[in-house]
């Protein structure tokens, strides 16, 4: 009996630390390296695999539709932000940011760096202001101006699965971003288009 009891003991403390193993063994951090390109999604919300897919579709049609692709002159283009009119927090900076490189690097059109605007003139004005040799001088009134701007919407919808009994809630999130490129003398718009993404989320109701 006492060999039997000691071994029951034996078997529940075994158990015990297996179970403390499992529990805690997921409590330390990990780390691991993905591509940028990868696509990885933890749930329905934007990420960053949304914003390279957005990018990609939006920076392949404005480079190879028109008026950008007739034109061989590079026309000047202002970028203004895109509205966020999702319930997220989403830096839609970084969907221009990328779009205008990828159109500088294709060589189809050339931007105004709107965002740097007072910083030029600062600059600008301190070297006018004398201490800054006149042939080294950045002459006044030769910027360029933009004969197109970029304009754009970011939207969203979430609709979630109707209550009923169910061992996982799901919920069913749509992304939609308009882009249009305005003709700046005449206010036409001479481009449009946008990308949308449809993702389904399925949790259980037990978990961690």
């Amino acid at each position: 009996m006492r060999k039997k009891a000691r071994f029951m003991r034996l078997m529940l403390v075994s158990a015990s630390l297996a179970v403390m193993m499992m529990t805690f063994g997921g409590c330390f951090a990990s780390t691991r390296d993905y591509e940028p390109t990868d696509t990885i999604h933890y749930d329905a919300s934007y990420d960053f695999s949304d914003k390279n897919k957005i990018v990609n579709d939006l920076t392949e049609s404005l480079t190879n539709r028109s008026p950008l692709a007739a034109r061989n002159d590079r026309p000047v283009v202002v970028v203004y932000n895109v509205a966020n009119r999702t319930n997220e927090h989403i830096s839609t900076d970084l969907i221009t940011d990328d779009i205008r490189q990828r159109i500088l690097a294709s060589g189809k059109a050339r931007f105004v760096n709107r965002v740097q605007r007072e910083a030029i003139e600062q600059e600008t004005g301190y070297q006018h202001g004398g201490d800054v040799t006149p042939e080294t001088r950045a002459q006044r009134s030769r910027q360029i101006g933009a004969e197109y701007m970029i304009t754009g919407t970011l939207r969203s919808i979430t609709k979630n699965e109707p209550r009923q009994w169910r061992l996982k809630k799901r919920k069913l999130q749509y992304y939609s971003l308009t882009l249009e490129l305005t003709d700046l003398e005449t206010s036409l718009i001479e481009w449009a288009d946008s990308v949308e993404i449809v993702r389904e989320e399925a949790k259980p109701f037990v978990g961690w």
